[in-house]
């Protein structure tokens, strides 16, 4: 159907990654609907086009060269830039419905069943069930529906400082109103409600629809080992309970997308290579003296999309901690990791 769209966003290359794997994961699973990705300044030009290989539809949304009310709203609440970028997706006019999925998502099953719901059809978020999780949700394109939301980002803003906020606020009656707008939690499956609940992931996991990659750390930021299909196991990380997930995440990429990054002279046929993308570094080692273009991806024997660490950490404080932890993004790999949680606690029991 050509009126109806599946809809994602990254707002820079890294992201790029997710949302190519995420819109093959729908043509995976035969999807009849249109995909179309919003994309900001931020994303390069090469990866512009590898994403028109897979997206019918790639549009630019930049707020800060808007010259419309987004603007004037983002000079307002500077801190909501990736917020009103998002929003956007109700601009979308030329659907008549859409599913906005985030770009850390991977389709598992055929959802086209989600364009019977009306809007705002979402699921329950795992943190505090009576909001929804913005992840995935099923909207009417509508220029009214866009401004009002413009309108209140600019008047209260958002409580956590996202569109998640934002939109349980402006659609605040989704808990009590239809319960046919609560979508299952197959369609929106938090990777960190399995770690937390393990006994429902176990009994129901495998109707699993929507797999969503909630926290700091994404697919991209795992090493994969392409000969044994799997990623390599980091100590502590809840995501790791079940990591099958991630495998399949990387075998879309490596299968899919990595032969696409190096057509387009993302990734180039060499035995060492390291190429700075955007906020990622590439680290392919191959395991033969050559390979072929067609053989990339059996080519690899250790594949990793590694953030390039940071010069100085910005200063999170005690109460932006507890407010992640409360969201289930505790950064498991860094300050909320279980060696510096023993510490800590050793020096009260000392």
């Amino acid at each position: 159907m050509t009126d109806q769209a599946f809809v994602t966003l990254t707002t820079n290359d890294a992201y790029a990654k997710g949302a190519l794997v995420l819109g093959s994961s729908l043509k995976q699973h035969r999807t009849t609907r249109r995909l179309a990705v919003l994309t900001t300044p931020q994303v390069s030009d090469s990866m512009r086009k590898v994403l028109e290989t897979v997206f019918d539809e790639v549009i630019m949304v930049d707020v800060l060269d808007s010259g419309d009310s987004a603007h004037l709203t983002l000079m307002k609440r500077p801190e909501l830039g990736v917020t009103l970028t998002k929003l956007h997706c109700w601009s979308l006019t030329q659907y008549s419905k859409c599913v906005f999925m985030d770009a850390d998502t991977l389709v598992l099953a055929n959802i086209d069943d989600l364009f019977e719901r009306e809007e705002l059809s979402a699921a329950p978020d795992p943190g505090w069930p009576d909001c929804f999780n913005s992840g995935v949700f099923v909207y009417q394109p509508s220029v009214e529906t866009y401004n009002q939301l413009l309108h209140l980002a600019s008047e209260q803003g958002s409580f956590d400082g996202g569109d998640q906020g934002l939109l349980n606020t402006f659609f605040s009656n989704w808990a009590t109103t239809d319960i046919k707008k609560h979508l299952p939690f197959i369609y929106n499956l938090s990777s960190i409600s399995i770690y937390s609940y393990l006994p429902a992931f176990k009994a129901f996991g495998a109707n699993a629809k929507v797999v969503h990659f909630l926290g700091r750390v994404k697919p991209w930021n795992y090493t994969y080992d392409p000969k044994t299909k799997s990623v390599k196991s980091e100590s502590h990380d809840p995501t790791m309970t079940h990591p099958e997930f991630l495998n399949l995440w990387w075998d879309i990429f490596t299968t899919n997308i990595l032969p696409l990054l190096q057509q387009f002279g993302l990734v180039k046929d060499t035995c060492s290579y390291l190429n700075v993308l955007s906020d990622l570094v590439y680290t392919l080692a191959f395991s033969c003296g050559f390979c072929r273009k067609e053989d990339v991806s059996g080519a690899i024997s250790h594949l990793s999309l590694r953030e390039i660490p940071a010069t100085a950490q910005p200063f999170v404080s005690s109460e932006e901690r507890k407010e992640r932890w409360e969201q289930g993004q505790a950064d498991y790999m860094g300050a909320d990791s279980f060696d510096n949680i023993k510490r800590k606690l050793d020096t009260y029991l000392q």
